[in-house]
């Protein structure tokens, strides 16, 4: 097995896909099994854009910096959090 790479239920899933993947914050997390933190993010990524929004204009326009934050900043956490195998996904399969 190769460094950065685990098992999942899917078979292997790449850091570098789910980081291309989180180009739609969350998308990546979904991918690696971590659904609910997925969904966390979406939301999280329309408050970034408000925040963002909202601190560009009391900055003159400086705020908008804070979306590529938050954007990579859920890519390197994507990249960086482990593969994690779906509850139940582990049932031995057919036999033959």
């Amino acid at each position: 097995m190769r460094e950065g790479k685990l098992e999942t239920a899917e078979g292997q899933a790449s850091d570098a896909v789910a980081a291309l993947l989180s180009v739609v914050p969350g998308l990546g997390h979904v991918y690696k099994g971590y659904r609910v933190l997925g969904l966390c993010f979406v939301i999280g990524a329309g408050f970034a854009i408000l925040l963002g929004a909202l601190a560009a204009t009391a900055t003159a326009g400086f705020g908008l910096g804070l979306i590529p934050i938050y954007w990579f900043a859920v890519m390197f956490h994507v990249y960086a959090i482990p593969d994690r195998v779906p509850v139940g996904a582990n049932d031995g399969g057919e036999e033959y």
